[in-house]
């Protein structure tokens, strides 16, 4: 398969660089009308991918609000990964995988191995039991074609304890994670495979080298306080390779799909005036 890197920049060349959250939770199907269960959660499901899959670039599921129905719940999320990488649409995994040896090999191979059902074109990882523990979930990537979203600089004020912590060398935790991503992407062209997960609410981040050569998702846009303007100063030279998460931004509008295409071309296209001026 093509690197997710390659596939990722042309997805972001022709369809903007707009990334929409799954995240099905109960307030969220409360305010569409929808029972708290598993029709109410496949019909929220379907129903983004039916309005959204063929205009924005990438969908990115949150798997915990699946997973919290038990089998029949990671039924509906099989179901729409693979509704949406038929229609065109990447899938980014929001799982956020941490481990060490056979179990971290055991999460890449869930939602990196093409023949798994949950295959996805990317997966959300934690390095915080050492970069090195990801070791299975890179190889994994490499060899299926897939992609990894590691989390470093994140906009929940508690990462800020471990992200931020100066290591003997002098470097912060994220800065270093920064450069074992800028490591796995050297070379690549147009852009590489790893990514790192980096707030769009975090303000001025010109301390750090977000210069990876891979991709930046970025959540915050929206309901959380970020706007489109504020990318290109949060993000600086690296902003032509952020891929911002927009969810309640545009799920708010549901469970009219006119609706949901009108509110994600919107943020589509302030996301693309901002990145290109």
């Amino acid at each position: 398969m093509t690197p997710f890197g390659t596939r990722l920049r042309e997805a972001m060349d022709s369809r903007g660089p707009l990334c929409v959250g799954i995240d099905p939770h109960a307030a969220l199907l409360a305010s569409w009308g929808l029972a708290d269960d598993i029709a109410g959660l496949e019909r929220f499901s379907r129903t983004v991918v039916e309005a959204l899959a063929e205009s924005v670039a990438v969908f990115k599921p949150q798997a915990a609000f699946f997973e919290r129905f038990g089998s029949k719940g990671v039924a509906v999320l099989e179901r729409t990964v693979a509704d949406a990488r038929a229609a065109g649409t990447l899938v980014v995994m929001d799982a956020k995988r941490g481990d060490i040896g056979s179990t971290m090999a055991a999460y890449a191979s869930a939602f990196l191995d093409p023949a798994s059902p949950l295959f996805s074109d990317a997966l959300t990882v934690s390095p915080y039991l050492g970069y090195g523990s990801l070791a299975p979930a890179v190889e994994l990537a490499r060899r299926s074609g897939a992609g990894l979203f590691v989390l470093a600089l994140t906009s929940n004020p508690e990462g800020a304890e471990v992200q931020r912590a100066v290591r003997e060398d002098g470097r912060t935790i994220g800065a270093t994670m920064l450069a074992h991503l800028a490591a796995e992407n050297a070379g690549a062209d147009p852009m590489g495979s790893f990514g790192a997960v980096v707030g769009a609410t975090l303000g001025d981040l010109s301390s750090f080298d977000l210069d990876i050569n891979g991709p930046l998702l970025a959540p915050g846009i929206g309901a959380q306080g970020a706007t489109a303007a504020d990318l290109p100063a949060v993000f600086g030279a690296a902003v032509r390779n952020v891929v911002p998460n927009v969810s309640r931004g545009v799920l708010r509008h549901g469970p009219d799909t006119g609706a949901l295409r009108d509110a994600a071309a919107a943020f589509a296209d302030e996301i693309r005036a901002a990145v290109t001026a």
